[in-house]
């Protein structure tokens, strides 16, 4: 078998187990409390934010979560804009998990020509990491940045993510987490790392706050 049908393979029987193991442990599930994902501030310094409506046929394949997409401007100087999205999901027991943005990118049309792992500094200095894609369709580039964050731990890993899941749902019975993406276009020639510096011009200000919308 070659690497991505044992990788297939892999993830397959991963999503397996964690349902299996999700519906055994569903009857007293705990449900932190937390804010609703719409009362995040929609001002970050001069970046201004307008919520995007989500389609009902996309909210039925990120299934039974809640959702927020919101368009940042920058209302000080002209620049690219920045898009917000995050999924959160109460509960994923009934197979309803958090989803890799590379696979909706790519049905939108957008290559990955680069991808890497970076790492991200939070406000009081101690880093997570972060995937950091550059994708392209018809001449265009955006920078897109994501992870997955549950319980006040964030990883890049898809796959550490469902181990995390059901290490927690055992250790925790909880069974909630969530993905935070951001994205913004790219100027001509312009490098990754300098559109990751003015992404997280919004992001480093977004960064703190989400553990109350993504609980502990």
């Amino acid at each position: 078998m070659t690497s991505a049908s044992l990788r297939f393979v892999a993830v397959a029987l991963m999503l397996g187990a964690t349902a299996l193991l999700l519906q055994a442990r569903s009857g007293n599930e705990v449900s932190p409390p937390r804010e609703p994902l719409t009362s995040l501030p929609d001002h970050f310094g001069p970046w201004v934010g307008q919520d995007l409506p989500i389609d009902q046929q996309t909210r039925d394949i990120l299934g039974a979560g809640e959702f927020l997409q919101r368009n940042f401007v920058n209302s000080a100087q002209p620049q690219p804009w920045i898009d917000l999205f995050i999924a959160y999901f109460p509960s994923q027991k009934a197979g309803d998990t958090v989803h890799s943005p590379n696979h909706c990118l790519q049905g939108e049309g957008w290559v990955p020509i680069q991808r890497e792992v970076v790492q991200l500094s939070r406000p009081d200095g101690s880093l997570f990491p972060a995937n950091r894609f550059v994708t392209s369709k018809g001449g265009d580039r955006e920078l897109v940045i994501y992870w997955y964050q549950a319980h006040d731990r964030v990883v890049a890993s898809e796959y550490w993510a469902k181990y995390y899941l059901i290490a927690d749902s055992i250790r925790m019975n909880r069974s909630d987490g969530a993905m935070v993406r951001l994205i913004t276009p790219m100027y001509h020639k312009e490098s990754p790392d300098a559109a990751q510096a003015r992404l997280l011009t919004l992001g480093s200000q977004l960064v703190p706050l989400l553990n109350g919308y993504i609980p502990r």
